[in-house]
């Protein structure tokens, strides 16, 4: 049986038979293109946690505080008020209102109840956009590293997924020569993250001027992944939609997920030209006919809580990325690529001479310390590790010193 086949399954082959699995589209059969999805180490991480083992789990950003009590006491009144049938496809009107104003506030753009689709979760907007922006076959370029499910979710839409290399060096900016580079006559779209997922890079201005150069004289979609936008560490958060001439070709990916711990609930939105999205929910009614009421509800009273409690829920990822800036700052072993956003640190490990995939196996066998290799995200990624900011400080801090003192001791 090929991997791929075995890998889209992940349950075991005598489970299913091998005339019914090659009955599968190939779409669906390729969405990791039988390379996996990289995460063996966060799923063994999670297997030796439920065994007893007390693994410090640094391998996804998943906030370590749950969704406040008051949110969930507005979907509880919202439910039990009746809010439970089916939803507004496009989101209820309070909610697209109150993010409107949220985007039109933050970015500066006019943003109207027109120009926004409610989702479920940020996942579901990447896709709805991806869809809309590409049709079967086209080329969509995105920076390495990348956010894991990029590729897959390119592939699901039917395009083909296409890297432009970033460099650690120029702190994961990705370069307007590369990404030109990178197009052909079929590229239809570009995908952008800041701040970024995995290396914390917040685009300054000038990339982001590259990146809208490109896209209007290339006349492509350009997808901006902004999920991170309340954790913006050094610089300014800056969406290219607020860029001249942009708005009309960007679609904006955003969610409640990071800046209101609300992941569970799965809140998001795109925001795009009012006739982009209009025929873009014309997808959800064919695909996941909206998200519940109560939890729109939710998701209304959340927001009306203001910046000061995303403020809050931000705070401790800055002070454990300046906490784990500090306790880096002076040795020579690891490298770091300084944090500018998201809950995230990237760790250069290359002078250990291992892939970071083998680096981080031997923390989590021998240290029970578990990261992610930066191979997850990409080639420009190798000999790197990214450590999520999400466990209390004291055990964040020791993690810290177990990948320095081990990187220490395979040095040549």
């Amino acid at each position: 049986m090929p991997d791929n086949v075995r890998e889209a399954f992940d349950k075991p082959p005598g489970r299913v038979s091998l005339a019914a699995m090659t009955k599968l589209s190939k779409r669906i059969r390729g969405l990791t293109a039988g390379t996996g999805d990289g995460w063996s180490i966060h799923r063994r991480a999670v297997r030796l946690r439920a065994q007893g083992m007390p693994v410090i789990d640094l391998t996804v950003g998943e906030p370590d505080v749950r969704t406040d009590p008051e949110i969930l006491s507005a979907m509880d009144a919202a439910a039990r008020g009746g809010h439970t049938g089916y939803s507004a496809i496009p989101g209820t009107d309070a909610l697209r209102d109150a993010i409107a104003a949220r985007v039109e506030e933050r970015t500066g753009v006019r943003t109207a109840r027109g120009n926004v689709l409610v989702t479920p979760g940020g996942q579901s907007a990447l896709f709805s956009a991806l869809m809309a922006a590409t049709d079967p076959g086209a080329e969509v370029l995105f920076p390495d590293p990348f956010y894991a499910t990029y590729p897959g979710t390119i592939r699901a839409a039917s395009a083909a997924p296409v890297r432009v290399p970033t460099r650690a060096s120029g702190g994961f900016q990705p370069a307007e020569a590369f990404l030109r580079a990178g197009l052909t006559d079929r590229t239809s779209a570009m995908l952008v993250n800041s701040p970024n997922n995995p290396t914390g890079a917040v685009y300054s201005r000038a990339t982001f001027d590259a990146i809208a150069r490109v896209a209007r004289d290339a006349d492509l979609w350009l997808i901006s992944d902004e999920v991170y936008d309340t954790q913006v560490w050094s610089g300014d958060h800056l969406s290219p939609r607020a860029l001249p001439d942009m708005a009309d070709r960007t679609l904006v990916v955003g969610s409640m997920s990071k800046s209101h711990a609300m992941t569970g609930s799965r809140v998001g939105w795109l925001i795009g030209p009012e006739t982009a999205i209009d025929r873009i929910a014309d997808l959800s009614t064919h695909t996941t006919y909206g998200i519940p009421g109560f939890v729109q509800d939710a998701a209304l009273h959340a927001l009306s809580l203001g910046r000061a409690f995303e403020e809050r829920i931000a705070a401790p990822f800055r002070r454990r990325r300046d906490a784990c800036l500090a306790r880096l700052a002076g040795q020579q072993v690891v490298g770091v690529i300084p944090s500018g956003g998201a809950m995230y640190v990237m760790l250069d490990i290359r002078a250990t001479g291992l892939p970071g995939l083998d680096f981080a196996t031997r923390l989590l066998d021998h240290h029970h310390v578990a990261v992610m290799p930066g191979e997850s995200f990409g080639d420009a990624a190798a000999g790197h590790v990214r450590v999520a900011l999400t466990r209390p400080d004291h055990e964040l801090l020791a993690a810290i010193d177990t990948i320095v003192a081990l990187a220490g001791k395979m040095i040549p």
